[in-house]
């Protein structure tokens, strides 16, 4: 391939990441982004390259200081530019949960992602891959979920109450693979229980709560 060929094969590439992607420097600095990325940034593509990431996105504490992104006192904390930093300074990959706020006119967007950075060289220049996952309906998740104390039923944003399987596929596309606990193997199939071996009726035992010490023997 010549290098306008081979440019764009490798720009193809890049846009069919579903994810946004980031080539930056030490500094955070967007040298080159994909498709996907794009929704993010404020600025039009030509000005958004060489600015730092936080600058390019609005970040709410990009402009706490005149000297940008990287400057204020928040950024020592930040997780997007700590990890372009680890991913430099010791040449392998992290992967870490953040919160984003980024500034959309008079309003703050809340955006929680999972960043990765890479690095990797290209000449005599190294650089880093930025991805950014999109888990906020994930973290969303995590949070109290309405559920039926009989039935275990989830109620959803619609005030409709789902199965716990059908919730989390419409939610996260998950899919469920079902087997029987030893309790209800007890109380459905008692005889069958019977024959089980010692160390299989064992595991029947509850988990002790959350934040509480099993009783000592």
């Amino acid at each position: 391939m010549t290098d306008k060929p081979q440019q764009d094969f490798f720009k193809a590439i890049l846009d069919a990441i579903p994810s946004p992607v980031f080539v930056v420097d030490s500094d955070v600095r967007i040298i080159e982004f994909n498709e996907a990325a794009a929704p993010l940034l404020v600025q039009n593509p030509g000005v958004a390259l060489r600015l730092r990431g936080g600058e390019a996105m609005h970040c709410l504490h990009s402009s706490d200081v005149p000297e940008g992104c990287g400057r204020a006192p928040f950024c020592s904390h930040c997780v997007i530019r700590n990890s372009v930093s680890q991913s430099f300074s010791g040449r392998k990959i992290s992967r870490r949960a953040t919160k984003m706020e980024l500034v959309r006119g008079p309003s703050i967007r809340e955006l929680y992602v999972l960043v990765t950075t890479s690095p990797f060289s290209f000449g005599d220049q190294t650089y880093s891959l930025l991805i950014l996952e999109n888990i906020s309906e994930l973290m969303d998740l995590r949070s109290v979920i309405p559920i039926c104390a009989n039935c275990k039923r989830i109620r959803n944003d619609e005030e409709y109450w789902e199965h716990v399987e059908a919730y989390f596929k419409n939610h996260l596309d998950l899919d469920f693979s079902h087997g029987i606990c030893p309790d209800c193997f007890k109380k459905l199939y008692p005889d069958l229980y019977s024959k089980l071996p010692a160390d299989e009726k064992s595991r029947s035992r509850p988990s002790p709560p959350p934040h509480t010490k099993p009783p000592s023997s």
